[in-house]
């Protein structure tokens, strides 16, 4: 039972936060603009703290300041903007990092304001739309979520090999599997509920890819953690650690989830 021990505490705080967001989700842009300044400026304090900085000097303020600048442009439709916005706020977070050279390495503070920030956006663009937005959104965090679960549900009840032992040496191939599975079980059924005329084949490749990104940005992230000599990136969520744990799938997947809206085009769900 051990290797369930922590299953109850994770529950809960799904349980409590769950719900919030989707609330935020089916209330309506607004609402969701807001959670997402909420998210972005947590997620970039604890990407200061990882660097070893901090949010109240330079160059660590730039790091939230920028992200949130950014999300800023997107809610009012600039989104070209707040990418402009991000590509210089990284640049000169390296360069006050640089000058002088201080504890904060200046590479990682600056990969930070891409990272965060583009989710930002993507998150901010895939809800804009009236029509299809609310949908959209839903369906990518159902379909993370799914993979999440499903990865750790099917890693303890199976384990087996690891994944990528060097990196994460708690995850295994049937976790993996059994989440990329629970998303595409989980986006084929969020497509039912919205949608009547849908292409199942074209559900399960959205589904897939965007459980795909949702495995590599955790990989990522345990990466990115195990390079910092960190467990987690904060305590701000009992039994998931920091938001930046807790988001680190939606923070891959949201970008591919926004190049599919741009592909596909305005007012169009993401598996049609």
């Amino acid at each position: 039972m051990q290797r369930w021990g922590d299953l109850r505490k994770r529950a809960l705080t799904a349980a409590l936060l769950g719900p919030a967001a989707l609330a935020c989700m089916w209330m309506g842009a607004e609402w969701w603009a807001g959670l997402m300044a909420i998210c972005v400026a947590g997620m970039a304090w604890e990407w200061v703290r990882l660097c070893g900085g901090s949010t109240r000097a330079l160059p660590g303020m730039l790091v939230p300041g920028v992200v949130l600048l950014a999300g800023l442009l997107a809610v009012l439709g600039l989104s070209i903007w707040g990418l402009l916005v991000l590509a210089a706020g990284a640049y000169g977070a390296q360069w006050v990092a640089r000058h002088p050279r201080g504890p904060v390495p200046p590479l990682w503070l600056g990969f930070g304001v891409v990272y965060i920030g583009l989710a930002g956006i993507a998150l901010i663009e895939l809800r804009a739309d009236d029509r299809v937005g609310r949908d959209n959104v839903i369906f990518l965090f159902l379909v993370v979520w799914a993979s999440d679960i499903s990865a750790y549900l099917a890693g303890r009840a199976f384990g087996g090999p690891r994944l990528v032992p060097s990196i994460s040496p708690n995850k295994t191939w049937s976790g993996a599997l059994g989440g990329l599975a629970g998303a595409m079980l989980v986006g084929l059924l969020a497509a039912m509920v919205f949608t009547s005329d849908f292409s199942v084949s074209r559900v399960l490749l959205v589904a897939a890819l965007l459980g795909l990104a949702a495995q590599a940005g955790d990989l990522l992230e345990s990466w990115i953690k195990r390079r910092f000599g960190v467990k987690d990136s904060s305590g701000l969520i009992p039994g998931h650690g920091g938001l930046l744990d807790r988001l680190d799938g939606v923070l891959a997947a949201a970008p591919v989830g926004a190049l599919i809206g741009v592909l596909l085009g305005a007012g169009v769900h993401l598996w049609r």
